[in-house]
């Protein structure tokens, strides 16, 4: 049997070097899952690498995809038979832009039928960047009041979420209104537009002077130096992507705050299996519960429709596109 198969020779524009071919599909080892997947989601963190971002530690050719949802179709000779059939999160194994993934068994999460293919999806990436960043790295509490910048995207919405979840106070930091009222009404205490107002001083109207307990960087440069700005002496900033493209520098930041990096890769690597699957239990229930709501699909397309899919990643349209089997 083959599979389908989108494979990266060359790092570049995604729409460029991206090419779909066959493979031979090859049985799980001992430990091993084989999925057929049923949909993964375009992310920015999944066309980085193709850019070019990571070239020291990615080898050519490979896959790319970090995420997705499918069917358990074989198990290796340790893994238990009742796994078979079951729907799960195909994680840590193979790029998942392909029609089967093997998964090291520990890896593929079960996922209850109270959660939809498209939601499903999504379950890895950004979820556990925001609960890790907000409940181990900030370790945030009740009251306590938290920056975010480039609100606007997936992982913003979430970190509004999690302000309900958790109790703090959530300031969105975006550079228009159009995702204002969804990220109020998900649990943001309020939205700072910087293309209309000047960010240090409505921090300081919104927290009466205090300034604000932590912040979350997403873009990087000039922006992640203004946001760190913002803090209290002692307070804690976190960088967890580099949208801008670029880098922060890290000696123009103030001297009286704590300031950090935040790779899932790397948490991956640092933390022990049973805590990790905690991690992934918790948002799969609060998943479950509708505590946390993932963005809606705009746009479904299949393996071989990569290049049209990648364009509707991209368009600036709310919504998650996801390629589809």
């Amino acid at each position: 049997m083959h599979k389908r198969t989108i494979c990266c020779y060359e790092f570049g524009k995604a729409d460029e070097v991206l090419q779909l071919e066959y493979q031979d599909i090859e049985p799980p080892k001992a430990s091993e899952v084989l999925v057929r997947m049923i949909a993964r989601p375009i992310n920015p963190s999944d066309i980085l690498p193709v850019n070019g971002s990571y070239a020291n530690r990615i080898s050519l050719p490979y896959t790319p995809g970090y995420e997705g949802v499918g069917i358990v179709e074989d198990v290796g000779s340790s893994v238990r038979q009742s796994i078979l059939g079951k729907r799960v999160l195909s994680l840590r194994g193979e790029g998942t832009w392909q029609d089967f993934v093997k998964v090291p068994a520990p890896f593929a999460i079960p996922v209850p039928d109270s959660i939809s293919d498209a939601t499903a999806a999504q379950l890895y990436i950004n979820p556990v960047t925001a609960l890790v960043t907000i409940m181990e790295k900030l370790q945030l509490n009740a009251g306590q009041t938290l920056l975010v910048n480039a609100c606007g995207s997936m992982i913003g919405h979430l970190y509004a979420q999690l302000a309900n979840v958790v109790g703090f106070r959530l300031i969105a930091v975006t550079r228009n209104l159009k995702h204002s009222q969804d990220l109020l009404e998900l649990g943001a205490t309020a939205v700072i537009d910087t293309s209309r107002y000047p960010l240090y001083e409505t921090v300081m109207d919104l927290t009466n002077g205090l300034r604000a307990d932590a912040a979350i960087d997403s873009i990087g440069g000039q922006e992640a130096v203004d946001l760190a700005g913002c803090l209290q002496s002692n307070g804690s900033f976190i960088s967890i992507g580099l949208l801008s493209g670029i880098p922060i520098d890290w000696q123009a930041l103030r001297r009286d705050i704590r300031a950090d990096l935040f790779h899932l890769r790397h948490w991956n690597q640092q933390v022990t299996d049973h805590k990790w699957h905690n991690t992934l239990q918790q948002i799969v229930q609060l998943t479950a519960k509708k505590r946390l709501q993932l963005l809606p699909v705009k746009a479904s397309f299949p393996l071989k429709s990569i290049d049209k899919a990648l364009l509707a990643a991209l368009d600036g349209r709310k919504g998650k596109v996801l390629l589809t089997s």
